[in-house]
């Protein structure tokens, strides 16, 4: 009996790493550069890494896209670094969005959201998931997801658009789009984006923010991704139609009155694939991060100089944006690229976690006076 149960351990759980672990140890981080004051570490191998949501007792709960599964990752003893990385569901379909409410796992597939009850019990022994809904599009196209609940207790989520550009059939592609907890009262949030891998609220308004992953073959400059505001539901930003401030699309925006549709908070980089995107709430970074925005910009893939693959920031004042700036890159160096962040999290002690797919990791991004 212990046998077969020390084999079933093992089938679960994927083992991490021990000890911090630096830039001379693991040359992923080496060319890592960052503002004076912080460090980065690698926090845990999790292979396929993107989006990320933490317990509140700090359970770091981590998706994936092709590699059809969903980990859990400890950091039993706070000092950095994970000990444990655990396999809680595979053969998924997609499942990049997670999201924790009331000790439940919300996992995103591409048609349908399951819930794993009471998770954090059941680490080395999950539960099989209920189907909270079973309603969505199918179509892979876009079709990963980015799961958060947002301060209202609805549960939110992006469905893509379809194709590349296009005005898409049906009425849920090309949303923000909310449900309740139970999978009723389905409605959309926000129209006319393309696809969003990353929002957040403002801790103090409330309000909705998201980035916004513009079209392909307008060149290498055009078009911006976008950080978008949606402070109501109902609003409309611009997909087809149109992107960043406004401008038109040369297919689909001719001819079109823009003037009833939402333009970009601010313009983020050309094709940098902007993802998964926090407001800092943390205390270890010093306080002029304190509720600025940080983004993980996964990078270019068709540009013909690569750009992204980096984490950046977005400073604010009076809750409106008024630059962008470059916080974490070296994933890209001389045309070679060794990462591409995915998401970015804040774990329990103020420091910042930020998942990585192609290089199978999640680092931490710490702050010590210098």
């Amino acid at each position: 009996m212990r046998a077969l149960l020390l084999f079933a351990w093992l089938c679960v759980a994927v083992a991490g790493p021990v000890g911090a672990i630096s830039a001379a140890d693991d040359p992923s981080i080496a060319d890592i550069q960052l503002p004076p004051g912080f460090q980065i570490t690698v926090y845990a191998r999790v292979p396929g890494a993107r989006s990320m949501t933490l317990s509140p007792s700090g359970t770091l709960f981590i998706g994936t896209r092709e590699e059809g599964k969903v980990y859990a990752v400890l950091d039993r003893n706070r000092d950095g670094t994970a000990e444990q990385v655990l396999t809680i569901a595979r053969g998924l379909d997609m499942p990049n969005g997670v999201a924790l409410r009331n000790g439940s796992l919300y996992v995103a597939e591409t048609s349908r959201i399951l819930r794993y009850d009471n998770i954090e019990k059941r680490l080395t022994d999950p539960p099989p998931p209920l189907v909270v809904s079973s309603s969505l599009p199918r179509q892979r196209a876009h079709g990963w997801k980015f799961l958060r609940f947002g301060p209202d207790g609805w549960l939110y989520f992006n469905i893509g658009a379809p194709c590349n550009v296009c005005e898409p059939k049906g009425p849920l592609f090309a949303t923000i789009t909310r449900m309740k907890p139970d999978g009723t009262s389905l409605e959309v949030y926000a129209r006319g984006v393309r696809n969003s891998v990353g929002f957040d609220w403002d801790p103090d308004t409330h309000e909705l923010w998201f980035t916004d992953n513009g079209r392909d073959w307008l060149g290498d400059d055009l078009p911006p991704d976008e950080l978008n505001h949606a402070p109501r539901k109902g609003l409309h930003f611009g997909f087809p139609y149109c992107f960043g401030k406004n401008a038109p699309d040369p297919q689909f925006g001719k001819g079109k009155d823009l003037s009833r549709l939402t333009p970009a908070a601010m313009d983020l980089g050309p094709h940098v694939a902007s993802l998964g995107m926090r407001f800092y709430t943390g205390s270890m970074f010093p306080e002029k991060y304190h509720e600025q925005i940080f983004i993980a910009e996964h990078g270019s893939w068709n540009r013909t100089v690569p750009i992204g693959y980096r984490v950046t920031l977005v400073r604010l004042e009076n809750k409106r944006p008024i630059s962008y700036e470059v916080f974490a890159q070296g994933w890209l160096r001389d045309g070679q690229v060794s990462g591409r962040p995915v998401d970015v999290e804040i774990l329990p002690d103020g420091s910042l976690a930020v998942s990585d797919d192609y290089a199978g990791l999640i680092y931490r991004i710490g702050y010590r006076k210098p």
